[in-house]
């Protein structure tokens, strides 16, 4: 296994890593809106998940993949309400690339956020 670890998304907020790397499989961990610097992003749902996004991507880019290699995400929602507006920046963030997806409701997401992905990559 390889730890990946990148400063241009947040450090890890706990005893855990950004990602993890088993042959052929990134696993990252929850991606919240924080910036690199790990202020915490203030606004709606929608520019909360284009901040995950860019955490992911520079996270998923450390290991030297791409979106486009993402076979499955968990998206957590402190709102099932927000699913139609995060919904928008998840398909601007893939464009054609699908890939499997859970979302669910939470009851509370760590620093009070409305929004925490997580994904699976498979890199070539």
């Amino acid at each position: 296994m390889k730890l990946i670890q990148t400063e241009l998304a947040p450090a890890a907020i706990g005893p855990y890593s950004q990602a993890i790397q088993a042959g052929s499989l990134l696993f990252t961990s929850g991606q919240i809106p924080l910036r690199a610097d790990g202020s915490l992003v203030e606004g709606d749902i929608e520019v909360q998940t284009q901040q995950v996004f860019d955490n992911l991507r520079a996270v998923i880019e450390a290991a030297g993949g791409t979106l486009a290699q993402v076979v499955k995400t968990t998206v957590f929602l402190k709102d099932l309400h927000d699913f139609v507006a995060m919904n928008g920046i998840y398909e601007t963030a893939f464009g054609t690339h699908r890939p499997a997806r859970s979302a669910v409701q939470v009851a509370r997401l760590p620093r009070d956020v409305l929004v925490e992905i997580e994904a699976i990559v498979l890199l070539s």
